[in-house]
């Protein structure tokens, strides 16, 4: 995503709206036996989310109910945490092991779904160890959890690198969305129901007739648009002046419809804006 600098009177918001759209964004649960962090991203950045109520560990989430409590764990190495444990006790205790374990899961997977994947709505992909994942899938009852993970551990990785595997698992899920926004604009035009007529599309906007537009990410069109939808041509370098395409969103925004912003070489025309009308 290229720099851009933008100096109006009026809010630029097009970039954070391709940041915050749900099209292309989903969370990662990065899952160990004693520890789960969550992630939220998209395709150029991955961060940390804290989100109360989900537990960072085994002890936050079993506190002094774990099956035996004389059984310790230390952990060792990774950048960024851990990247294996070696377990020390008195020998024969896999079955209270793999109990807590069982129960650590149940109680994230409970927890991330009440604070995370239902608030939000976004797609989770799990991050742990291939040993991990069907134990976790079996007890799971996210509905948002994607069945393909990635398997590896989170812990041993650069956040960067978990972005990488997670956007890839993702890629298809997204793939399949904008596939369905584009069929939806091409149906629509073809009802005549849809354009890319900047011009027509300035005056529905004001019309509130908008169900869908379409934004080009990273084209800008200088002007301003008018109460009325007229588009104003202009320069930059104006004050009073903003990129078209950003008044287009938020004046479609204010009137409830749906704003996607996509790489132009993903657009469905060259106009820079496409609208799906809802009459």
């Amino acid at each position: 995503m290229r720099a851009f600098v933008v100096v109006a009177d009026s809010f630029h918001t097009k970039l954070l709206r391709r940041h915050l759209q749900s099209v292309d964004r989903y969370q990662v649960l990065a899952l160990s036996r004693h520890r789960a962090l969550v992630f939220q991203g998209d395709r150029d950045a991955l961060d940390e989310i804290t989100v109360p109520g989900v537990p960072r560990t085994m002890a936050e989430a079993l506190g002094e109910e774990l099956t035996d409590p004389h059984l310790t764990v230390a952990s060792y190495g990774g950048v960024g945490g851990e990247s294996g444990a070696m377990y020390h006790g008195h020998g024969g205790r896999k079955d209270e092991i793999d109990i807590d374990t069982t129960r650590f899961f149940r109680v994230v997977d409970r927890t991330v779904f009440e604070h995370c994947s239902r608030p939000s709505g976004l797609p989770l992909i799990l991050a742990a160890l291939p040993e991990h994942h069907q134990p976790f899938a079996e007890i799971s009852h996210n509905p948002s959890l994607i069945a393909h993970g990635v398997r590896i551990d989170p812990f041993g990785i650069p956040t960067d690198e978990l972005r990488q595997l997670a956007w890839r698992t993702f890629q298809p899920r997204y793939r399949q969305r904008i596939a369905e926004v584009l069929d939806a604009f091409a149906q629509a035009r073809a009802a005549q129901r849809a354009t890319d007529d900047l011009a027509q599309v300035g005056c529905a906007a004001a019309q509130g007739r908008i169900a869908t537009l379409l934004v080009a990410a990273d084209r800008v069109i200088a002007g301003r648009l008018a109460a009325d939808g007229r588009i104003d041509c202009g320069d930059l370098a104006d004050p009073e002046i903003d990129d078209v395409l950003d008044d287009l969103a938020e004046r479609v925004a204010a009137t409830g419809g749906e704003i996607v912003v996509l790489p132009d070489a993903e657009m469905p025309t060259r106009a820079g804006a496409a609208a799906i009308l809802r009459y």
